[in-house]
């Protein structure tokens, strides 16, 4: 050690800290937080841009009179409650919208146990035929439905003439305009629960079924007591998207039906169009387009409710 230096310290000083590299402005910007909300800013502009500023615009619009050149509150929102019309659009809405859904997880559900059971190559190639529909733009696959079930050129009708069956107008009746177009509706979304499904099937350990199948359990069983409690989150999950895009849902009803007979067919997407576009009443289609708002908000409280708690349990 050299002479006159100690390496003990004095009362009362403290070394100075080292000085930070860099600037607080430095520091933030390389963190991963900081260039992960910068990524999705992207994200967030188009958001704001096609999703939030056309939901307030069209709550302004819908206070306005049909020239929207006049404030009138709720006038519109009142007019449309106190008619017979919108009561049958709310009716059929909320019958198009829950039914088809039901049974699309309903059958998606049967289907994702059916593949996951197939093993082998078949899997794959009946899994790619299953997810036909969904593939097929809904546009094109509605035309080639109308195609089949319209009064003139029905193919199926056709086929019914060769029975001995008199023609049906299909879409001429409200029960069989409604049947069709639920019926188109899950043709078209079924796959999407059905692979939803099977992707959380291929997660579950196999040890389960064969512990169940040791103590004797039936498929039934296996079926009540494992896979559906497995799946329970993501068929609620599947259930609500399915909702919200169902109750948008605007081509199937709008090539089959264009509401009619007697607009007993119309959904808010396809009443609203109506309303605000070919009678050129924009405020009051959006008053009707925003009344899906309230129907999709009970719907997703209480199905998120039942996910986060049974998140919660699981934790």
């Amino acid at each position: 050690m050299a002479e006159g230096t100690t390496d003990v310290p004095i009362a009362g000083y403290s070394a100075p800290r080292p000085r930070a590299h860099g600037s607080a402005l430095h520091r933030m910007a390389r963190r991963r937080s900081t260039t992960a909300l910068l990524m999705c800013v992207p994200l967030f502009a188009l958001l704001a841009g096609f999703v939030v500023y056309p939901f307030f615009y069209s709550i302004y619009l819908s206070t306005l009179n049909r020239d929207m050149t006049r404030f009138i509150g709720l006038f519109n929102y009142q007019y449309l409650l106190s008619s017979n019309t919108f009561h049958l659009v709310i009716f059929q809405s909320c019958l198009f919208a829950i039914t088809a859904v039901f049974l699309k997880a309903l059958i998606g559900f049967i289907l994702a146990h059916v593949m996951h059971n197939i093993t082998g190559p078949d899997q794959k190639l009946w899994r790619g035929v299953l997810l036909l529909p969904w593939v097929i733009p809904p546009a094109l696959s509605t035309l080639g439905w109308w195609w089949m079930i319209e009064g003139s050129y029905s193919a199926v009708n056709w086929l019914l003439q060769q029975v001995g069956i008199h023609p049906i107008a299909f879409l001429s009746s409200t029960a069989w305009a409604r049947f069709w177009i639920i019926m188109v509706n899950v043709w078209f979304g079924t796959p999407f629960f059905m692979i939803m499904y099977l992707a959380t099937l291929k997660s579950v350990p196999d040890q389960l079924y064969e512990a169940a199948a040791i103590d004797g359990a039936t498929g039934w069983q296996k079926i009540r007591f494992i896979s559906f409690p497995m799946l329970k989150n993501i068929i609620s999950i599947t259930t609500l998207f399915s909702l919200i895009v169902t109750f948008a849902n605007f081509d199937i009803v709008q090539i089959l039906t264009a509401g009619a007979p007697a607009n007993t067919t119309h959904v808010f997407a396809t009443y609203a169009f109506q309303v605000g576009i070919n009678s050129g009443n924009i405020p009051m289609g959006s008053a009707v387009s925003l009344f899906m708002f309230p129907i999709l908000a009970v719907f997703a409280i209480f199905i998120l409710r039942g996910v986060t708690r049974r998140t919660r349990e699981a934790i």
